[in-house]
Parts: structure tokens; C-alpha cells; sequence
């Protein structure tokens, strides 16, 4: 394994014991708290604005044990698959635009002295071969969309890439979801199926145009 390998799997180490860290400290209390029923009932505790408490509650997952997908099935609960949909995508592409611009922007700084130049240079590498994928399959899988989209600001992935893959991670997840919490289901299975496979089909129509 050669030095910048090494170097990048601590600064990912890094990144994961940080988002993995408040989950172990207050998981137990946010899945308790934010059941599917605690979820609509504190988002319809904001009335009108109900819609927003659900984004940020999505956008909050960045730094908390939040549980995004039942927050995403409380949306489709209230607002129905559609509007419920809409509302799940922009949480969720919202959240990972903030983590990956805080990352870009104010983080490169502390990932050079954790991983060095060589650390992220191989990030660098990887994210402009494979970033695309790895951004957009990430969405679905508990944890790892944070600090996904952390390492891809941190890699300063293109943004002309990482947007779009990040939509079709996100855009799939949030309609699935939410069309799960319309139908009054509150396990994950049929979102997880969806959310898996759309994503990389819109990839690889996405990756095309891109290339052209």
C-alpha cells in the first residue's frame, strides 16, 4: 500500500468517526424522539412551515443521528409522494451541497495536515474517476452520504459533476421514501430497492452527457 493510500484511509477514518460519533452518543434518543409519528408531529408543530422543519431536520443529519428516511416517509405522510417527493430531493441534495461546499471551502486546511498533499492527491484521483458513482449510490446507505460528500468537497470534486450525480442519488431516495410514508408503510424495504437501482441508471445516462 503506498503512502498517499495510507494517508487517505486515515483522513476517511477521520471523516467517518466524526459523523459516527454523535450517532453512538444520541442515536437511541433521535430514533425514539423522531419515530415516523414524533416526525410529523413536531414538523406540524411549525404549521405552514412544516415543509422547512423537514428540510432542515434532512439538512441537521449532516452533524446529528438524525433518521432522514423516517423524516422522509413523515413528509410523504403529510404532503403525499408527489409534493412529499419534491420536498424529501431538495432536503437531501440541500444537505449534501452544505456538506460538500463546508468541506471545499473550510476544511482542505485540516485534511492536508491529517492526510498530506500525497493523502489528497489520491483522493483527488479518485473522485475524478469514480466520484460520480460513488456520490450517487451513496445516498441511500445509512451514514455514508455525509461523509461522501464531505470527501468529494475535500477531493474538490467538480461541481459540474457532483452536482448531477447528487441529484441522482437524492431525487430517487426522496420520492421512494416518501411515497413509502404515503402508503402509510414505515418499513424500507420497497425505498431501498428503488433508491438503489434508479440511482444507477440516472448515473449512467448522466456520465454520458457529461463525457459528450
Amino acid at each position: 500500500m503506498t503512502r498517499g493510500n495510507r494517508a487517505l484511509i486515515l483522513l476517511i477514518l477521520v471523516v467517518l468517526t466524526g459523523i459516527i460519533v454523535p450517532f453512538v452518543i444520541w442515536g437511541a434518543l433521535f430514533d425514539e424522539t423522531l419515530s415516523l409519528e414524533g416526525a410529523r408531529k413536531w414538523m406540524e408543530g411549525y404549521g405552514g412551515w412544516a415543509w422547512a422543519a423537514g428540510i432542515a431536520l434532512l439538512v441537521a443529519d449532516i452533524v446529528l443521528p438524525v433518521p432522514s428516511t423516517v423524516v422522509m416517509s413523515a413528509l410523504g405522510w403529510k404532503y403525499g409522494w408527489w409534493l412529499g417527493g419534491l420536498i424529501c430531493a431538495a432536503g437531501s441534495m440541500l444537505a449534501g451541497i452544505i456538506a460538500y461546499a463546508a468541506c471545499r471551502w473550510l476544511g482542505r486546511g485540516a485534511a492536508g495536515w491529517i492526510a498530506g498533499e500525497e493523502g489528497l492527491r489520491r483522493g483527488e484521483e479518485i473522485f475524478e474517476q469514480r466520484g460520480g458513482w460513488l456520490v450517487a449510490m451513496s445516498r441511500w446507505i445509512p451514514v455514508l452520504p455525509e461523509a461522501v460528500a464531505c470527501l468529494a468537497g475535500l477531493s474538490r470534486m467538480k461541481w459540474r459533476v457532483f452536482l448531477p450525480a447528487l441529484a441522482c442519488g437524492s431525487v430517487p431516495l426522496g420520492f421512494a421514501f416518501a411515497a413509502i410514508g404515503h402508503l402509510g408503510q414505515s418499513a424500507p424495504g420497497q425505498a431501498i430497492a428503488l433508491s438503489v437501482a434508479v440511482p444507477m441508471v440516472l448515473w449512467l445516462g448522466a456520465a454520458r452527457m457529461l463525457r459528450r
